[in-house]
C-alpha cells in the first residue's frame, strides 16, 4: 500500500461513516476495516494511516480520483476558523473533528443515487440502489462498479421497477441515462447554470441539483435547502426543535456563507455519527 497525504486533522472513520450508517453500500464498500471502491476497472482499498490514508493500488490515474473521493477540494482549515464565530457550528466541528466529507467521483451515479433517495428513507434507498448495482454493475473483488449510463440506457423501465424503483423513478433513471449529458462541460459552469441545466431534465428537482453541487462537484456554496435531514439538524442545533420551511432553510444558509456545503455536511453528520 502507498500513503496518500491529507491535511490534518483527518479522521478516516468519521469521514466515511455515511457509507456504513444506512446499511452496506456495494459501490463504497466497508470491508475488514477499509473502504473499497472500483476505479477505472480496478478495485481500490483505502485504509487509515498516520497523516492520511493507505491506498492500494495507487498510481497517477487513481490518485486524483481518490483525493476527490475523500473530499480533497474542501478547505477544512478555513472552515474551522470560520466555525469559531458560530457557537453551535463550532461545537459540531470540535465534536466531529477530522470529518472531511467524501465526494462521489462520478456524476451519473450521484444523480441516480439522489433519484433513488427521493421521498423514501435512506435505508430503503440504499437497498434499492444495491439491487441496481448487482443487476447492472460489474463486480471487482469486493466492491462493485456502479452501472454505466450506457448499460442503464439499454435497460427497460420494467427491469428497474422489478428492483424496487417506483414506475416514475424508473422512468427518471432510464431517461437520465439516455439524455446524453456532457458532464465535462457541466462541471465548468457556475452553480446557477449547473442547477438550471439539471432541473430542466425530467425527474431532477432543486434538491437533487443542490446535492449534485454538494456531493459531486464539491462547490463550497451548495446548500440543500430541501433536505429533510438538514431541517432536522437546524431544528436541533439552532431553532429550539422547530423545523424550518424550505424558504426559511434557504435563507438560513446565508449564515454559513461562504461555507454552506461544509456546514450542511457537518449538520447532517451530527444526526448519524457517534464521535
Amino acid at each position: 500500500m502507498a500513503l496518500l497525504l491529507l491535511p490534518e486533522p483527518y479522521d478516516f472513520a468519521v469521514s466515511t461513516e455515511r457509507y456504513r450508517a444506512f446499511g452496506p453500500d456495494l459501490a463504497n464498500l466497508w470491508h475488514e476495516g477499509g473502504l473499497h471502491r472500483a476505479i477505472g476497472g480496478r478495485e481500490v482499498r483505502i485504509e487509515t494511516a498516520p497523516g492520511g490514508v493507505d491506498v492500494s493500488p495507487l498510481d497517477a490515474e487513481i490518485e486524483p480520483v481518490v483525493l476527490h473521493y475523500l473530499g480533497g477540494p474542501f478547505d477544512l482549515g478555513a472552515f474551522s476558523a470560520f466555525a469559531e464565530t458560530d457557537p453551535p457550528l463550532a461545537r459540531l466541528v470540535h465534536r466531529l473533528r477530522g470529518l472531511r466529507p467524501p465526494l462521489n467521483p462520478t456524476p451519473f451515479e450521484t444523480l441516480v443515487t439522489s433519484i433513488t433517495a427521493q421521498q423514501v428513507s435512506l435505508q430503503s434507498a440504499f437497498a434499492v440502489r444495491n439491487r441496481l448495482i448487482e443487476r447492472f454493475g460489474e463486480r471487482a473483488e469486493h466492491a462493485w462498479a456502479f452501472p454505466t449510463e450506457e448499460r442503464i440506457a439499454r435497460a427497460s423501465e420494467d427491469e428497474l421497477a422489478a428492483l424496487g424503483f417506483s414506475r416514475r423513478k424508473a422512468e427518471y433513471v432510464v431517461g437520465l441515462a439516455r439524455a446524453g449529458i456532457d458532464w465535462v462541460e457541466l462541471a465548468t459552469l457556475p452553480d446557477d447554470e449547473v442547477k438550471a441545466r439539471l432541473v430542466a431534465i425530467r425527474g431532477l428537482g432543486e434538491w437533487t441539483a443542490d446535492w449534485f453541487l454538494a456531493r459531486h462537484l464539491g462547490r463550497p456554496r451548495a446548500w440543500p435547502a430541501g433536505d429533510l435531514g438538514l431541517w432536522r439538524a437546524l431544528a436541533e442545533h439552532y431553532l429550539e426543535g422547530i423545523r424550518p420551511t424550505i424558504p426559511e432553510t434557504r435563507a438560513f444558509g446565508a449564515r454559513f456563507a461562504p461555507f454552506e456545503n461544509l456546514s450542511a455536511h457537518y449538520l447532517l453528520a451530527s444526526l448519524y455519527t457517534v464521535a
